[in-house]
């Protein structure tokens, strides 16, 4: 007789080789579906970098299909002249410290007004974050002729810290909201626990908020990140001098709109760093989408 303590294994049920069939065959369409749909979706960045390869001269008489049956077109000339283009140069950095400038500020002082909405007691603290979900639906169009009379009576027209103001400005109030979301789902009983060990406000969001909230951070700043690198709207209004690289393309296309084996290695690399940084970041992406779904 079995002892009481013993465990009954019960068998899984035996996966034949037609039931895998069955199921692949019923998955199968929807990932032909999804295969099709993703090479489409890929196709206009990959004629972006054939175009990018291709000499002018080339390109004048027909499409960059023609690389399937000439490989030998292909040519890195255009990047090799790209890259000793000054203005080319110029822009790409000032892309750089708008991007990269506004998307750490939003995130500091977004990060921190979330913490303050969801975890500290102060008066009006509920209204004020509901004048923070109103801001939501105010539309960038509708302040950029006020702000371009404020920035040419402050001296911040035409200046990259303008530029950057005005993005963290439109992108503070959708921080607020999401980091706030996330910190208001952290487990309450650790914080607590580091108040009553003696821990300061400071203390608990450097060392407990910031590395559990380090999902929603991701998220913010690569959602930033992209929406600034691709601005051109913003650029181009404040903007007369200093050009990130979006309004240098669109200069380029205005001004010498036959300078393809220009404009294209410019527009495919302008596309691949926020591209970069998204695979990069993708881990924390997709967890900060995730984050409050399972409870």
């Amino acid at each position: 007789m079995a002892a009481a303590t013993d465990v009954i294994v019960v068998p899984k049920p035996h996966d034949t080789t037609a039931a895998r069939t069955l199921r692949f065959a019923a998955r199968a369409p929807v990932h032909v579906i999804l295969v099709v749909l993703g090479l489409l979706w890929l196709v206009p960045t990959f004629g972006l970098f054939i175009t990018s390869i291709l000499p002018a001269s080339t390109l004048a008489s027909n499409g960059w299909w023609q690389i399937f049956s000439h490989p030998s077109l292909a040519t890195w000339s255009n990047y090799n002249a790209m890259f000793h283009n000054h203005g080319l140069l110029t822009a790409l950095k000032t892309t750089a410290y708008i991007a990269v400038g506004n998307t750490l500020l939003v995130v500091v002082i977004g990060a921190l007004a979330g913490y303050a909405f969801a975890w500290l007691e102060f008066p009006g603290r509920d209204w004020l974050f509901l004048g923070v979900i109103g801001l939501l639906v105010v539309p960038l169009q509708m302040a950029l002729i006020p702000m371009f009379r404020l920035y040419d009576k402050t001296g911040l027209f035409d200046t990259v810290l303008g530029i950057i103001l005005f993005h963290a400005a439109f992108g503070l109030p959708f921080a607020i909201f999401l980091l706030r979301n996330f910190f208001i789902g952290l487990p309450k009983d650790i914080l607590e626990s580091a108040r009553i060990d003696g821990a300061s406000e400071i203390r608990i969001f450097v060392r407990l908020i910031l590395p559990l909230g380090l999902p929603a951070i991701a998220s913010l700043s690569i959602f930033q990140f992209l929406w600034t690198w691709n601005d051109l709207i913003v650029a181009l209004t404040f903007g007369q001098n200093t050009q990130p690289i979006t309004v240098w393309i669109f200069g380029q296309l205005r001004e010498f709109g036959t300078s393809i084996d220009v404009i294209a290695p410019a527009s495919f690399i302008s596309l691949i760093v926020p591209l970069a940084v998204f695979f990069a970041f993708q881990r924390y992406f997709v967890q900060g989408l995730l984050a409050g779904s399972v409870k």
